[in-house]
């Protein structure tokens, strides 16, 4: 197992490498001046003459290309620092910390709803399957997977925020108003749209996924060999039938659970929350090379771990398979 881990982490380095090298390529050939977007439009030419070089040389784009590679790497493995971002005039790192939080509150609700709901739905199908109930909820699942996300929050904000009145249309608490439990009734309120949005978004693929695992694992012979046997359809199905098709179940819990950091840009920019997919749409509109960047390279990281993570959880799920 160690060498195996030792042998991945040295074949993900350059991945990590080669991926930031297209990241920053990518920013850089993006239309714009991020130190234009920075300083006030009501300079006058000469005092823009003046201040631009100064901040150009605070960003380090008076560089070239691969000084400023070098040293935006160097900056982030070593000093932890990810640039300063000319959207919100501080540090990356600092600009980050609110929304991020944001996003993991969203996205934990979000993944323990439709993983609660996904997993025992999908299951269930598998056993019912080509029953009313398995083809209503296929049909069901594939009509919300098909509706764009920003229709499907709108319909929710109009339906449950504008005609009924009963939930806020979008928008942050004000946590500095309100007392410790306000705060907590606030922030359910403000997240019951925003989260059931993204969970039917969600639930198609996952429901799908843990069908077809499950219809496969059930065709097995070991299954026919358990039922000969006499064991309880109950026994049979989450016993036996589960605990292998949860080898591909695992894939999608592993991935669920990296995205906790990735956020949605649509669906926070209609509810208006302030989360990485919001702070990521924004950057991209202002060219703020420093968050976009950082922020997708981050993300790019996540997404090779979260393979290496799922290559792990496969050998401890399923003891046949060796890692070598």
């Amino acid at each position: 197992m160690l060498r195996y881990l030792i042998k991945r982490i040295l074949i993900l380095i350059p991945v990590i490498i080669l991926i930031s090298i297209v990241l920053f390529a990518v920013a850089k050939a993006m239309p714009g001046d991020p130190v234009r977007a920075m300083l006030p439009t009501s300079l006058r030419p000469d005092q823009y003459a003046l201040l631009e070089p100064v901040m150009r040389a605070k960003l380090g784009l008076d560089k070239s290309l691969p000084e400023q590679y070098l040293r935006w790497m160097r900056n982030m493995i070593i000093d932890r620092d990810l640039g300063y971002s000319s959207t919100y005039n501080r540090p990356v790192l600092d600009a980050v910390a609110t929304p991020l939080r944001n996003t993991i509150i969203l996205n934990l609700f979000v993944n323990f709803a439709y993983l609660l709901i996904a997993i025992p739905l999908g299951i269930r199908m598998a056993v019912k399957r080509g029953s009313l109930f398995d083809n209503g909820i296929q049909v069901a699942s594939i009509a919300t997977y098909s509706v764009p996300s920003f229709f499907l929050a709108l319909t929710l904000i109009f339906m449950f925020a504008i005609r009924l009145s009963w939930l806020p249309a979008g928008g942050m608490p004000n946590s500095f108003m309100l007392s410790a439990s306000e705060n907590i009734t606030a922030w359910a309120r403000h997240l019951v749209l925003p989260v059931v949005t993204l969970t039917l978004i969600s639930l198609a693929g996952a429901i799908r996924y843990v069908r077809n695992a499950m219809i496969d694992a059930l065709s097995q012979d070991y299954i026919r060999t358990a039922r000969s046997k006499g064991l309880s359809e109950k026994v049979v199905i989450y016993s036996h039938a589960l605990r292998n098709a949860m080898i591909p179940i695992s894939t999608i819990i592993v991935f669920t659970l990296f995205g906790l950091f990735a956020g949605s840009a649509i669906t926070e920019q209609v509810f208006a929350y302030n989360g990485i997919g919001r702070m990521l749409f924004r950057a991209l509109s202002g060219r703020d090379t420093a968050v976009i960047i950082s922020m997708n390279t981050i993300f790019a990281l996540m997404s090779v771990v979260a393979v290496l993570v799922a290559d792990i959880l496969y050998g401890l799920v399923d003891p046949r398979i060796k890692l070598k």
